[in-house]
Parts: C-alpha cells; sequence; structure tokens
C-alpha cells in the first residue's frame, strides 16, 4: 500500500515568516495539531506542533503574534513521498518517535499528512477487505515505538552501548 492512499488531503502549512498565532489559527480552522512550515519556494523546511505552541507560550511569556514561527519549529524533519510504501513510512515513524509525516512531492513542496492514526485506521477489521501493507502486530510494534518515553530510550541506549 502507498502513502497516497492514505495520506490526509489537504494539507494546509505556514510560511516560516509567520509568527505562532498564525499557525495556531491554522490548526483551529484545519482541526489538526501539526502543520508543516514552508519556505518562499513552499518546500518543508519544518513543521510545528500545537505542544510547540503552548511550550513557546509558557517559556516566551509573550503574545503568539510575537513569537516566531522559524523559532519553535522543529527543523529536523521527516517526510515521505506519495508513493513511499506505508511499511517504510511505519518505520520512519517509529525510528523517529514521530506521530505524522509532512507528505511532499518531487521538488519538496506540501501535498498531504501521514499521521499513525491514519496507519491505525488501514487495519481495523472493518476496513480490511483485503489483506494490506500493514498487519496489526506491525501497527502495534509502531505505536509502541512511537510511544515510548524517550527518558527510558536514552537509558536502555546506554546501558547498550
Amino acid at each position: 500500500m502507498r502513502v497516497k492512499e492514505l495520506m490526509s488531503q489537504p494539507v494546509r502549512s505556514a510560511s516560516i515568516t509567520d509568527s505562532a498565532d498564525r499557525a495556531a489559527q491554522i490548526m483551529w480552522d484545519g482541526d489538526c495539531g501539526v502543520v508543516p512550515v514552508v519556505d518562499r519556494d513552499r518546500r518543508v523546511v519544518g513543521v510545528v506542533t500545537d505542544r510547540d505552541i503552548c511550550m513557546a507560550a509558557l517559556f516566551h511569556g509573550a503574545p503568539l503574534r510575537d513569537i516566531a514561527l522559524a523559532d519553535i519549529m522543529s527543523t529536523d524533519v521527516s517526510v515521505v513521498t506519495p508513493d513511499d510504501d506505508v511499511a517504510e513510512a511505519e518505520h520512519l515513524m517509529s525510528a523517529r518517535q514521530v506521530k505524522r509525516l509532512p507528505v511532499v512531492a518531487t521538488d519538496g513542496s506540501p501535498v498531504g499528512m501521514l499521521s499513525v492514526s491514519d496507519v491505525v485506521q488501514q487495519v481495523t477489521p472493518s476496513s480490511r477487505p483485503q489483506k494490506t501493507a500493514s498487519e496489526p502486530d506491525e501497527c502495534l510494534r509502531t505505536l509502541a515505538a512511537i510511544t515510548e518515553p524517550r527518558a527510558r530510550l536514552q537509558t536502555t541506549n546506554q546501558h547498550a552501548g
């Protein structure tokens, strides 16, 4: 199964020159918790989550309109393409501990979002008329990896090395 079969569309994005209040408004209007951030050429250069905005409000002690999106977005972004295999996207989510991946065109512009919810929905019994790319066991492993507390992962990795 390909990412394009599960991804959410349309995708709403914010500009790197926007403030946090603009991203919050996009999230409210789109009923979503993450927004891809694009540069002048419309390429994805970051993502901002509702949690990023909340923490920025707390730690900056300023109105959201005064907080630059470029200062709070995550720039270490993993992306997938519409033609990528869903199983590969799941492995990427698992390895990076992310619940959502921007789906980009060949020019790097956002064309959709793939969420762990999209993946989970396709493995439910009522939605499985035929075998899909992701089996329930693999989906559970992905969810477990994504939700593993980072502190526990760091401790485990220190003991392994």
